[in-house]
């Protein structure tokens, strides 16, 4: 069933991370010095020199059930996008972000998956938006393979 709800932003941020910094750690970071605890991330940019993203090498047995090993690469540059969510159990936002990454030493060969984690190489740009309402979560659906579903307050 599709959901919708008209969102009312608050704040708009540009962001930057540096050459070094763990990518979710300075998230997390930027979002609790500035009390965000939902939103968006319309884009980002970045060099990274390590990443981790959802994928498989090996054949998959459940074609229709989430990959949850990673693929580590090396030296890309990256575009993408994701939702922040609130989690009120842990006190902190849970970010759910896709990227594509370009290996850049071969000839820029990309990936493009949900990302898991990654180490800033030179810059990180990014634009975030807050959303103040309705409350968005993740929860875990288990007729889903429990994967955590963005949920909107209901009205």
């Amino acid at each position: 069933m599709m959901r919708s709800r008209a969102v009312r932003t608050g704040r708009t941020f540009v962001v930057t991370f540096d050459h070094g910094e763990d990518f979710f750690a300075a998230l997390g970071e930027f979002c609790r010095a500035e009390n965000i605890r939902q939103g968006y991330l319309p884009m980002f940019i970045a060099g990274f020199r390590c990443v981790d993203i959802v994928g498989a090498c090996d054949r998959v047995d459940d074609p229709e059930a989430p990959i949850w090993s990673k693929v580590h690469l090396r030296n890309v540059e990256a575009v993408g996008a994701g939702t922040l969510a609130w989690d009120p159990d842990t006190k902190r936002v849970l970010p759910h972000i896709h990227c594509s990454v370009g290996v850049k030493e071969h000839s820029a060969t990309g990936h493009t998956s949900h990302l898991l984690a990654a180490t800033v190489q030179f810059l990180t740009e990014l634009v975030v938006v807050e959303i103040t309402e309705p409350d968005i979560r993740r929860i875990r659906d288990p007729e889903l393979y429990d994967v955590p579903l963005l949920r909107l307050d209901e009205r």
